[in-house]
């Protein structure tokens, strides 16, 4: 094996990449670094004495700082909270696995300690949280927890090298007999994080779970040993936790042995023969440990095998449970409803009422668009639990309905309104009355008919929309209220046929035809659309077209996705709107509205 050179000197090693069983996820890498990482963090000491294999007590010594601390990396150039204990807080807490004849031998030393003086060696461990994670109680739980299996894994791991013949480990590290103490931080981060130390260290673009970055020049030759860095994502780990059967917890203590294992001068890349090693020792510290979960080398050809099961599911759709670990990419996410929010059935199943609750809990503002007014959405709402005031809709809230003719801002107040010229609308009615097409006539909360008809009903049973108003005549119906847009209601085939083409050749250039369902045909003024009335809505509320992802499957929504800066069409939609996507989704009946949120919100 060739000498071990300086950080200084050393050139960034080569990767390779691991598959998990939906998308290859490098693992750990070791880097080392000219430059050290001063965190100044809140430490966990752990005293031990030499001369002993297996010492019986640990003390855990907490420092002095404030509970939860900001501290600043001159190298990431990041802020991280640092953990640390209350300053009365000195316990002695016994490591697993303690064998008696240990024991036996530390009393004896207690006994005898006028006449052996024991070297002590003091292992300091910084645990650091990212400050663009979430402040999350499991987060902190777990860092909390690493302060205590850190050391563990510390003292586990050492024993292990002590007359331990490898073939392929990197022995810069061998004797810590000769370092009055040793120095290990570990970060918790993000994706975004991670990817970056990537990029700049290793020049990939892209997360991995976990980096492990050296800090030990044998040539200096300082008593204290400087182990380095290990960073983990907690993003990656959340997911590969899910996909592997156990725990987050779980995950990150297979990501720190693999972690610091790399820092001792395991490397699985360089050889079949180091890998199985590596795969070897990491099987044994976590068994040693008690801790769940196999190691991460043996993990990933796990999720490898299953991934070649499924090649068809990417992993770019986050887990459920765990959106709380990604940071939004959207500030907004604009929502159709009918054949989009809402299934075959007219229904929202809870599947998606709930990927939109965790949404919302991540601070992402849902906003309707649709063609329904406003109390049909919110009866349609209400079903989940997802209407009113810590809902998605409300009566004071923003949203874009009838087609982007009414347009809701702050608290709810109408910001826009188009009304359809009345002579269009009088040629729609006696058009309907001569050839007994259902027609409606919505104005702004209201639904307007000339005749009752079966399809008049389904638009309220079905559709939630408001009961339509049966009006003696044509001149009345006019006269009652200004008109937004009209609807058609036929067979798919009878609107595909007869009503499109009429109406399109007869509204010319005082109106504009639009389909959301096969079945109907809308009638609206010229020159509006979602898209316009999202425009306005923006406008509004100070939002660029750059914060928003819209989900649609209509013609009706083609404007709205050519607007977002991620339009999503769902399968289920119409030809026209899945040319303008940027992605196509899922079906309406496939949940596609929860997957493109776990999919691309986060």
């Amino acid at each position: 094996m060739p000498p071990r050179l300086s950080p200084l000197l050393r050139t960034l090693p080569t990767t390779s990449t691991s598959s998990s069983s939906s998308s290859a996820t490098p693992m750990a890498r070791s880097i080392a670094r000219a430059t050290p990482l001063f965190l100044h963090p809140a430490r966990t000491t752990v005293a031990f004495f030499h001369g002993h294999s297996s010492p019986s007590n640990v003390a855990f010594v907490s420092c002095r700082s404030d509970e939860s601390r900001l501290m600043t990396s001159s190298v990431f150039g990041q802020r991280f909270r640092a953990l640390c204990g209350r300053e009365e807080e000195r316990v002695l807490r016994p490591l697993r696995n303690v064998s008696a004849a240990a024991q036996r031998g530390y009393r004896k030393v207690r006994r005898r300690a006028a006449k052996r003086k024991e070297k002590e060696l003091e292992l300091n461990v910084s645990i650091c949280i990212e400050d663009e994670l979430p402040d999350d109680p499991e987060i902190s739980s777990i860092a909390e927890l690493l302060r205590l299996n850190a050391p563990m894994l510390m003292k586990s791991a050492f024993d292990s090298l002590k007359d331990s013949e490898y073939k392929t480990r990197d022995t810069a590290i061998e004797d810590i007999g000769g370092f009055g103490s040793i120095e290990l931080s570990i970060l918790l981060c993000n994706d975004e994080f991670i990817r970056k130390l990537n990029k700049e260290w290793r020049d990939e673009d892209h997360a991995t779970d976990v980096l492990s970055m050296s800090q030990h020049v044998p040539e200096l030759k300082l008593p204290i040993l400087m182990l380095g860095d290990i960073v983990i994502s907690v993003e990656t780990a959340a997911r590969q936790a899910a996909e592997r059967g156990h725990s987050l917890l779980d995950e990150i203590r297979i990501l720190m042995v693999h972690g610091l294992l790399h820092l001792l001068g395991f490397d699985h890349e360089i050889s079949e023969e180091a890998e199985e090693e590596m795969e070897k020792e990491e099987e044994n510290l976590l068994k040693s440990l008690e801790w769940k979960g196999k190691g991460l080398i043996q993990s990933a050809y796990d999720s490898e095998n299953n991934s070649n099961l499924n090649i068809e599911n990417p992993d770019d759709r986050k887990k459920e449970g765990s959106l709380r670990f990604y940071k939004p990419k959207f500030s907004y996410i604009f929502c159709d409803m009918d054949g989009t929010l809402l299934n075959s059935k007219s229904q929202i199943t809870l599947t998606t009422a709930k990927a939109l609750k965790e949404a919302l809990s991540r601070g992402v503002k849902v906003v309707i668009a649709t063609g329904k007014t406003r109390p049909a959405a919110i009866d349609a709402l209400k079903m989940v639990d997802l209407a009113g005031r810590d809902g998605i809709i409300s009566e004071s809230s923003p949203g874009v309905f009838l087609q982007g003719l009414l347009v809701y801002g702050r608290q709810g107040r109408e910001i826009f309104r188009r009304n359809l010229e009345s002579d269009v609308c009088k040629e729609a009615f006696m058009y309907s009355w001569e050839h007994k097409v259902p027609l409606i006539a919505f104005s702004e909360d209201r639904c307007l008919t000339l005749f009752d008809h079966p399809l008049v009903d389904s638009l309220h049973t079905v559709y939630q929309e408001p009961k339509a108003e049966v009006m003696p005549s044509v001149q009345d119906l006019l006269a009652a209220a200004e008109i937004q847009k009209l609807i058609f209601l036929d067979t798919a085939e009878g609107v595909a046929s007869t009503l499109r083409p009429y109406w399109s050749e007869a509204t010319k250039d005082r109106a504009h035809v639009v389909q959301a369902v096969p079945d109907m045909l809308e009638i609206v003024p010229p020159g509006t659309s979602k898209g316009s009335g999202i425009k306005i809505l923006l406008d509004h509320l100070g939002v660029t077209a750059k914060e928003i992802m819209a989900i649609g499957d209509g013609e009706n929504d083609i404007e709205m996705l050519e607007l977002a800066s991620l339009g999503i069409a769902l399968s289920n939609g119409a030809g026209k709107t899945k040319a303008v996507a940027n992605v196509i989704g899922a079906s309406n009946d496939e949940d596609g509205v929860a997957d493109a949120i776990y999919r691309y919100a986060f």
